[in-house]
Formats: structure tokens, C-alpha cells, sequence
């Protein structure tokens, strides 16, 4: 089978890397992918908004499935079109992914569902907004409800925080439509787990739970960003709780969505806080997390591309998944000016030496090629992703692989896998 992985971070990287190892892969192909995937598949330089190349490029190669990776095609409706067209898609369509695109629609769909989350209220006006908030005591969660490359939520721990944030939302658009409405939640305290399952319709199949590290810097601290870091299994997260999750979570809000008349096929990613009352959801992703995708596709021993087509063909109850009992970390590395303003063109060295080694993989991100040199091209720029016996022994891995690659203004944590969540 022919098939098309949709974009050019780290996460399709894993994703093309995984499928690669598929018994019945054909052509693999990367729409556009970045150096990382230049050696698993054939990369076309197309871009995941241009829906009438995507297409027409399908249809001149015969892809039997297109695997779409990030938010902004699926919010957009490449499912759909894809679908209208008889091109099989792995992910949900417009409607559906609603549940990432729309944090409003999310929040509603929980309450109606009485899905435990945090107290929340929707603004539209910057004026209300700012009285809302003279009204409560900070710190305050600050959302742009549309999508933000994972860069549209801050934390604001003083008034003062606050009002540069709504500002810089809601007047300054620096999120642009995105944060036209902003939604402003309660301010929750715990630990952060990441759970993901594939979905098909009324079938549903829990992935292994991970844990994602969101601050840039060390203990937590810093401003949020799509991903500094991750680790699978995580220990915060028992089979009895995820068990609890997929009942109290999961199952009600599909069966919102069945009520709706929306049919969900793909993933659905549920960020909880670990409360001292119990598990809150933070938010949904309708498409794999990133990084969290990398240390599941290294742990996950399945053939990619067998589970992805039980879930488009509605047989996800046919499959049974098999994970690598050792644990995953991957450690991210970015630009000095992430989640700010970065720069591109700098030379990246020593990501081949580290590749060669046994369990152990750089899914590239923010890269790209001049020449025979790979340089930067984004802010987060790469992830060294590991498997080892113990927690400890994967984490001195990935750290001891990342001391052999060197960038001008390297920044990576060096907690991940360590620090208390």
C-alpha cells in the first residue's frame, strides 16, 4: 500500500519512521517531511493547507492511505476532502476535530458530558475579559480557543501577567484568529499526564500513558511551549487509573459526540492534571501529541500501518497491541529564542553519530538541508529519543546522545525524566 504522511515536525518523523517498518508498505511518501525523513521516504514539498495539490498528488499516486500529523489540516477539513475524493485518511474530519480547534466547543461538550475539568468562561472583548479578571485572584489560565502551534496557553501568576497576556491575545493578535475569543480557566494544581487512544467510531483502544514536560526550563518553570520533553511509560499514571480515565473521560465524550451525529476515527489525546481531587482535563488533541509520539512509536512493536488501517476500516476491535516493556525518554532540543522569535540557518553537527547508536533515534523537527549540511529551521528543532532497561538508564542515554550534538544557542532541559510532576 501507497501512503502519505501529512507534514515536517518531529512527530511525523516517528510516524514515517514507524511506517517504514511496515511488511506491507509500498511507496512511502512525506508531504513535505523534513531531512530526517529523506532516508525512510520520498519527501514532496507540498504544503498541508494546499488541499487541491494534496489531491491531485494522491490520485497520481495511488495512496491508499494518507496519514495526517498536525492540527491545522484536520481543523481545516483534509479529512474530509480527502474522504469525498475515496482517499482512505487516518483522522477525524472538520467537525470532529472541533475538540482541539475549538477549546469553547471542548469545554461545552465536557460540561454536557460532566467530564471532570476546570471552571471556565469564553470572552469575545478584551473589555470583558480584563473585568472578569479584576474580579478574581490570580493566577489565571489564558487560552486562545482557536489553534496556536501549542504556543496559545499562558499562565498568569500576577494581574499584571494577565492583562499583557489578553492583550497581547486579543488586541495584539500574536496567535491571530486564534485568540479572536479567549477562554480564561481555573487555575489547576497537580501532576500532568498525557493519555491517548486510537478511536474508531464506538470502538476505542487506550494507548500507554506518557508524560509530557510543557515549561521550557527546568523544574517547571518558564513560559509554555508545544513540548520540551516526554516519557513512556509514566509512573503517575496506574492501569486502574487509565482504566478510570477511558470510563469517566473518554467514553463520555464520544458518546457527546455520537449524540451530535459526529463519528470520531483517529486519535484522541487527553491532557489531564492529577489534582488532589481527582483528574481534571486540561485540553484534547485530535491528533497524535508531540513528543509524546516519539517515545510511543519507539516502545509500540505493532505494525503502524496495520493498526492505522483497523481504525479507518472500523476493525480497531480486531487488533491487540504489543509495547517494548522498556522505557522511553526523549529529550527535546530548541533554538535559544523558542517559544519567541528563532532563527534558521544554524549548522547542526554530530545527529548522524548519534543515530548510528542502538536504540536510540533524533526525530528531526525544525531542520532542514543546505547543501550537505543540516541546519536549523524552527524552534523546536529536534528530539533524541531513547529505550534502555531502566527510567534512569534511558535517560542517561538520551542525555549523553544529546551532549554529541552541537547547534549555536542549543536549549534543552535537563530534568526531563526526573523532575516531579
Amino acid at each position: 500500500m501507497n501512503v502519505a504522511v501529512i507534514g515536517n515536525g518531529g512527530r511525523e518523523h516517528a510516524l514515517v519512521w514507524k511506517l517504514s517498518q511496515s511488511r506491507n508498505i509500498g511507496k512511502l511518501y512525506a508531504l513535505p517531511g523534513n531531512p530526517g525523513t529523506m532516508n525512510l521516504a520520498e519527501n514532496v514539498e507540498i504544503n498541508p493547507l494546499d488541499f487541491k495539490k494534496i489531491l491531485r498528488f494522491c490520485e497520481s499516486k495511488s495512496i491508499g492511505l494518507v496519514v495526517i500529523g498536525p492540527e491545522d489540516p484536520l481543523a481545516a477539513g483534509l479529512v474530509d476532502a480527502l474522504t469525498d475524493a475515496g482517499i482512505r485518511a487516518f483522522g477525524p474530519t472538520k467537525e470532529a476535530a472541533q475538540l482541539e480547534s475549538d477549546k469553547w466547543f471542548a469545554k461545552e461538550l465536557m460540561k454536557s458530558q460532566a467530564v471532570p475539568t476546570g471552571e471556565a468562561r469564553l470572552f469575545t472583548t478584551l473589555r470583558n475579559a480584563l473585568a472578569h479578571i479584576e474580579t478574581r485572584e490570580p493566577p489565571f489560565v489564558i487560552k486562545a480557543a482557536g489553534l496556536a502551534k501549542g504556543k496559545g496557553v499562558t499562565i498568569a501568576y500576577s494581574m499584571e501577567d494577565a492583562i499583557t497576556a489578553l492583550t497581547s491575545v486579543m488586541q495584539e493578535k500574536i496567535f491571530g484568529d486564534a485568540g479572536t475569543r479567549v477562554v480564561i480557566e481555573e487555575y489547576l494544581t497537580g501532576i500532568e499526564a498525557s493519555v491517548i487512544a486510537l478511536v474508531s467510531g464506538n470502538q476505542l483502544y487506550m494507548l500507554e500513558p506518557c508524560q509530557d514536560y510543557k515549561s521550557l526550563n527546568d523544574g517547571n518553570t518558564g513560559p509554555m511551549t508545544g513540548g520540551m520533553g516526554a516519557i513512556s511509560p509514566t509512573p503517575n499514571i496506574s492501569r486502574e487509573l487509565l482504566a478510570t480515565l477511558e470510563r469517566e473521560v473518554f467514553i463520555p465524550v464520544l458518546d457527546g459526540l455520537k449524540r451530535d451525529g459526529i463519528t470520531y476515527k483517529g486519535v484522541l489525546y487527553a491532557g489531564i492534571m492529577l489534582t488532589e481531587s481527582g483528574p481534571r482535563v486540561l485540553e484534547f488533541n485530535c491528533r497524535f501529541g508531540d513528543p509524546e509520539t516519539q517515545v510511543l512509536m519507539m516502545r509500540l512493536q505493532n505494525d503502524l500501518l496495520e493498526v492505522m488501517n483497523a481504525v479507518v476500516d472500523g476493525k480497531l476491535d480486531s487488533i491487540e497491541l504489543k509495547w517494548d516493556e522498556r522505557p522511553s525518554i526523549c529529550v527535546v532540543a530548541t533554538d535559544k529564542g523558542y517559544p519567541g522569535k528563532t532563527k534558521s540557518g544554524l549548522e547542526i553537527t554530530g545527529v548522524k553519530d548519534v543515530d548510528d547508536q542502538d536504540d536510540v533515534r533524533v526525530f528531526q523537527s525544525g531542520t532542514k538541508r543546505y547543501g550537505e549540511q543540516l541546519q536549523t529551521n524552527g524552534g523546536r528543532v529536534l528530539g533524541v529519543t531513547t529505550l534502555d532497561a531502566t527510567p534512569d538508564d534511558a535517560r542517561r542515554k538520551a542525555y549523553d546522545a544529546m551532549s554529541k550534538i552541537r547547534f549555536a544557542g542549543m536549549h534543552f532541559r535537563e530534568d526531563i525524566g526526573q523532575t516531579k510532576r
